[in-house]
């Protein structure tokens, strides 16, 4: 008998300790990436990605072109060009064709390097805004909506973070968004 009481006491002990912890949990959700196409200073970045492509991505794919186009002259030309130098270019003309047959992918890079050197400001604002936001709100823990398949309109963070930013949400941003009504028929 003692031994049945102890189990419940444990139980009862257990279940008391479970729901206390889990009322000081309090979870919300936020699309980050609706935050950043927000901030007034992405729109700048697109236009200097766009100048980064133009001064600096395609000079430097003109160039890679010119310079296979010269090794390849020289190389070819076995008149002119001393057997010694014709070696020299032979070991380096592959590397160059690589490079140009890959370039897309070499620019790619190039491009996502530099976008997150220029987000990586914006994505700090953000969360710091963030941190302050589920601090003073008491949220726990703060997911990517895109982690949810389901997820309560009330525990949205976007709003807050936003008015914390003193940004302009627009309704399609909303929680609780329909969209607008499409006649039946449509």
């Amino acid at each position: 008998m003692q031994m049945k009481k102890l189990k419940v006491f444990v139980v009862v002990a257990f279940l008391l300790f479970a729901g206390s912890a889990m009322a000081q949990t309090k979870m919300g959700y936020i699309t980050v990436d609706n935050v950043v196409r927000l901030m007034p200073a992405t729109a700048k970045i697109d236009s200097i990605m766009e100048r980064y492509d133009t001064d600096s991505i395609q000079p430097e794919y003109t160039n890679l072109i010119e310079q296979y186009q010269f090794n390849d002259s020289l190389y070819r030309d076995s008149t002119r060009t001393p057997p010694s130098v014709r070696a020299e270019i032979a070991k380096k003309l592959p590397g160059m064709i690589y490079q140009i047959q890959n370039w897309s992918q070499i620019r790619q890079q190039a491009v996502e390097g530099k976008q997150q050197e220029l987000l990586a400001p914006i994505y700090n604002q953000i969360f710091t805004a963030l941190k302050a936001v589920a601090k003073e709100k008491g949220y726990t823990h703060v997911f990517d909506k895109a982690a949810f398949l389901i997820a309560p309109d009330g525990d949205d963070l976007l709003p807050a973070v936003a008015a914390k930013l003193k940004l302009t949400v627009p309704p399609q941003l909303q929680p609780g968004y329909k969209g607008p009504a499409v006649a039946p028929g449509k």
